[in-house]
């Protein structure tokens, strides 16, 4: 086997992964495409901008590369991306990887506040950032006790990747590297506080894409992606580059915010052929959905991940555009999605089964496994997972156990083999001494015509009792009160047990989450 190659044996599932001793996995993702014909194919379509092709790409990756080893920036190294949805965050993130260093995408919807404690925690060599976010980074670089020796801009004014990249070679030789050797790095959303830094390496983003990408979703090279999630976090990172790139596919970027019009309106332009959102876009989606119809005959397939998707958005998606939403859960630590529904097997209101590849144990508090039917702590285990939280052994020893990885989610399986997602471990409440899921009762509020979004946690009541208390998002703020309080509260009693129902109703404009959409319960706690 040749340096650099990865062989896949389809005849087994999961598909076989065999890699050269020495493999740096851009080769596998960004040089293979020249060697296999794809030289004059579009890979990215950038909404507002142009086109960029296969051999584009490929000789863009060198630049970037080329620069960041020209600055003085060397194999290990850290550099942080504040990057847009843009050609430039592939050129920087796989540049970097070729070159040995290790990129480290950063959410960009931070704030100044938020932006130091990465810039500290990851010690990195240099911070690359697009101009619109200036306002937020350039503040948090002045604030931040370590100071990175090269800074500079994707384009605009002063030093900028732009001018740097046009007088820089178009050749450069792959780093020397093996599959366990530590890649990139993301950073997880904070859904219980603190981000932490999740290390992948290099054959990761080969086991998601393969696993998931092409066996789980079907993806092909035919296919066009358009994620609205970004591409900074896990989730975006596979639907927008590592999955269409893996296929020789290719992919729809939108650098601003996804809101419903601005999706709808690509979906429209670029005729998609896949589309990744997240609950709460499809929840506003379907609220324009009542009186417009755009134009989405392009779409074969829908995927949902960040938060488990109620089976009534599923339900009224797939009645109002006849196309499917397939719900799964992934995560940072494991890059991508490892419980799914598939196009052929598809249960409403569940996470799916596990994708080929991957092994689940959900456990009780004592560490058994619990009985099918039973709530229990997931655990998974499969090639993709990171190694280590960066500078935080204790997270990684308690999160990293004997090659399992603790989602932090509650779960059961059914008889059938479904998962049933119950809620973030640390959300899950005891009420009259039975636990008690928060998503079950959110999932029914949802249920309800005039409800949008809705969270639900554990309060207790006068007697220092744990019981649920729900905050609401209305389609309609005009119809908040007591009359809809108790009329939500008459709905939860019709479909739950009767200990379920919510004794409180906050009707709030909108609800805490995470980039990737995860509703912060703890924040409303």
């Amino acid at each position: 086997m040749r340096d650099h190659t990865v062989t896949v044996d389809k005849s087994t599932s999961p598909s076989t992964l065999t890699f050269a001793p020495n493999f740096n996995v851009a080769v596998s993702f960004i040089d293979r495409h020249l060697d296999e014909g794809r030289s004059d194919k579009t890979v990215i379509r950038s909404v507002g901008g142009g086109e960029v092709t296969y051999a584009e790409l490929a000789k863009n990756v060198n630049r970037a590369g080329n620069v960041l080893t020209g600055l003085g920036i060397t194999p290990g190294d850290r550099v942080l991306m504040m990057v847009k949805d843009c050609p430039e965050f592939y050129y920087l993130f796989w540049g970097a990887i070729k070159a040995g260093i290790v990129p480290v995408p950063i959410n960009t919807l931070l704030r100044a506040k938020d932006y130091p404690f990465m810039i500290e925690d990851s010690g990195c060599t240099g911070v690359v950032y697009s101009p619109e976010f200036a306002d937020e980074v350039e503040p948090a670089l002045g604030a931040a006790s370590h100071k990175p020796a090269h800074i500079f801009r994707t384009e605009g004014d002063g030093e900028t990747l732009s001018p740097m990249m046009a007088g820089a070679s178009t050749e450069l030789d792959p780093a020397p590297a093996k599959v366990e050797d530590d890649c990139f790095w993301l950073y997880s959303s904070g859904t219980t506080g603190t981000p932490k830094g999740a290390v992948h390496a290099h054959r990761d983003m080969v086991v998601s894409s393969e696993h998931y990408g092409a066996n789980t979703l079907g993806l092909r090279e035919d296919d066009t992606c358009f994620s609205a999630a970004k591409l900074f976090f896990a989730y975006g990172l596979g639907n927008a580059m590592t999955f269409p790139l893996w296929l020789g596919a290719t992919s729809v970027l939108l650098p601003g915010p996804p809101t419903p019009d601005s999706v709808f309106d690509v979906i429209a332009a670029y005729r998609p052929t896949v589309f990744y959102g997240v609950p709460t876009l499809y929840a506003a989606q379907l609220k324009v959905l009542e009186s417009e119809t755009p134009d989405l005959a392009s779409l074969r397939v829908c995927v949902s991940a960040g938060e488990a998707l109620p089976a009534d958005i599923f339900r009224r998606w797939q009645e109002n555009t006849g196309t499917a939403i397939l719900d799964g859960i992934g995560s940072t630590e494991a890059l991508h999605i490892f419980i799914s529904n598939t196009l052929d097997d598809i249960k409403p209101g569940t996470s799916g089964r596990i994708v080929p590849g991957y092994e689940t144990r959900i456990l009780d508090e004592d560490g058994n496994e619990v009985a099918p039917r039973d709530n229990g702590r997931l655990m998974i285990r499969g090639e993709s997972t990171a190694g280590y939280y960066w500078n935080n052994p204790e997270k990684t020893a308690d999160t990293m156990v004997e090659g399992w990885l603790d989602t932090g989610d509650t779960y059961f399986q059914d008889d059938d083999g479904y998962y049933h997602y119950c809620g973030r471990s640390d959300d899950m409440m005891k009420v009259g001494g039975i636990w008690c899921s928060p998503f079950e009762i959110e999932a029914k509020l949802i249920e309800h015509p005039k409800v949008l979004e809705a969270a639900v946690v554990g309060r207790p009541d006068e007697v220092d009792l744990i019981k649920p208390e729900a905050f609401v998002v209305l389609n309609d703020p005009a119809d908040a009160g007591d009359d809809m309080a108790e009329a939500l509260s008459e709905h939860c009693k019709e479909g739950l047990a009767k200990y379920k129902y919510p004794r409180w109703f906050n009707f709030v404009e909108e609800l805490p989450k995470t980039a990737t959409g995860k509703i912060q319960r703890f924040k409303l706690r």
